[in-house]
């Protein structure tokens, strides 16, 4: 096992590698709670999207971790979900099967667009200096999450967003945790931020803040009504506003996993002349992960940013992604006693992540204008628009221009004009 993951070349070891795929689970796991309860909204039966969320991400962690060696899981993309949700089927009234037809479509254009190293040319392609905003944007944007999850920001009509109650408390709790991960991060203790999620969740239950589970396991409930219905809809992809749905699809979940494989290599350190090993295998896995997860019968997967907490505690092969998927199998069967991860046990570790990550704006030469300015609305569109998709959007939109002002145009490639105009065009269609 040590010489199939290249432990000792990774600097990594089985015990790091455990700790790092269960960090890594924990970090996510409200996924299976979080997913059901969007889609729900469009008429699928939530139990049917529990298991079959669980079984995707086991399988495209596993994959991720087997045929790429990357720490990375993959689950159901959130932002793509709610598009899935409050956009397609319930703004332009599509039934959530024909919707899911659609995310089929898409991934099968995705594993297209990998066979041709399409997307591999892509993320080849951006400079430098906006990989490493791409890499600072998302620990600002998951900071972000983990501070909204955990009640310290809330919402505010007057202000946008304001500090939230500091006699709330759950905020408390979540302000505890961070307290004590903080302490623990800096006394250097070997798998602190697991440590600290552990530590909140006994003061939670201790304080009655979080409920003690009643019961450890459960039966999994079944997936009939969404096995394969995506496949026996195929036909009703049939009009232009549908084939824009499915682009739309396609072009999101390009991006955010894109974006979210570059701040992920960034974090670990296995950048290499701005290029990332193994890409194409990574892609593989995603697109393919995507496919599986469109058949068993949820909305489009993508590598996850939590495995940033993961990668944290020190995961550095693709074990670690196949315990992370290990544990969401077990998760089917003991979803009970997962109640006890609530967000504010997970919001500290979001926190301290972003922290680790926003050490990559370091890498940006904000010398000079042309390149700052465009990695500067990267790395604050993110969280500023919730969505990574849109960050990056803004600065390879703004990047081209910024570069011919400074008579730098030839220095473009012509990649990166090419993604300038898509993402043009699809803010000017899909964003009225």
């Amino acid at each position: 096992m040590a010489s199939f993951f290249h432990f000792q070349t990774l600097g990594t070891n089985f015990r790091t590698e455990t700790l790092a795929g269960i960090t890594t689970f924990i970090s996510m796991v409200y996924i299976l709670f979080v997913n059901p309860d969007v889609l729900g909204a469009t008429g699928m039966d939530k139990g049917a999207v529990f298991t079959a969320t669980a079984l995707a991400t086991a399988f495209g962690c596993i994959l991720m971790g087997v045929i790429a060696n990357y720490p990375f899981a993959l689950s159901a993309g959130l932002g793509i979900n709610a598009f899935f949700t409050y956009s397609v089927c319930i703004g332009m009234k599509v039934p959530w099967q024909t919707a899911m037809s659609g995310v089929l479509i898409a991934s099968v254009l995705f594993i297209i667009l990998t066979a041709l190293k399409l997307r591999e040319k892509i993320i080849d392609a951006i400079p430098t200096d906006l990989k490493a905003a791409i890499g600072g944007g998302i620990g600002l944007f998951i900071a972000f999450i983990g501070f909204h999850n955990g009640g310290l920001v809330v919402a505010n009509k007057s202000t946008l967003v304001s500090l939230g109650s500091l006699t709330n408390p759950l905020t408390l709790l979540t302000i505890a945790g961070l307290v004590i991960t903080l302490f623990l991060m800096s006394a250097k203790v070997p798998g602190a931020i697991f440590v600290g999620m552990v530590i909140s969740s006994v003061i939670g239950m201790a304080t009655g803040l979080i409920k003690i589970p009643n019961a450890l396991v459960a039966s999994v409930p079944s997936i009939k009504s969404t096995f394969l219905v995506s496949l026996f809809n195929l036909n009703q992809i049939n009009t232009p506003q549908l084939c824009v749905v499915v682009l739309t699809f396609l072009l999101v979940t390009f991006f955010d996993t894109a974006g979210t494989l570059i701040g992920l290599a960034e974090q670990a350190g296995y950048m290499r002349d701005n290029r990332m090993p193994r890409v194409g295998r990574a892609l593989a896995a995603d697109s393919t992960t995507m496919l599986f997860g469109s058949l068993l019968g949820t909305s489009p997967m993508s590598v996850y940013v939590e495995s940033s907490a993961g990668i944290a505690v020190g995961g550095r092969s693709g074990f670690t992604a196949i315990v992370t998927g290990i544990m969401f199998i077990f998760a089917l069967f003991f979803s009970p006693l997962l109640a006890v991860i609530t967000s504010q046990i997970t919001a500290p570790a979001l926190i301290i992540v972003g922290v680790l990550m926003a050490k990559s704006l370091a890498q940006v030469n904000w010398n000079r204008f042309e390149l700052a300015a465009p990695a500067f609305l990267i790395a604050v569109g993110m969280p500023l628009t919730y969505s990574i998709s849109d960050g990056i959007a803004l600065g390879f939109m703004a990047y081209p221009i910024t570069m011919i002002a400074a008579k730098r145009g030839k220095e473009v490639g012509w990649m990166m004009y090419a993604l300038a105009i898509v993402f043009l065009i699809f803010f000017l269609i899909l964003k009225n």
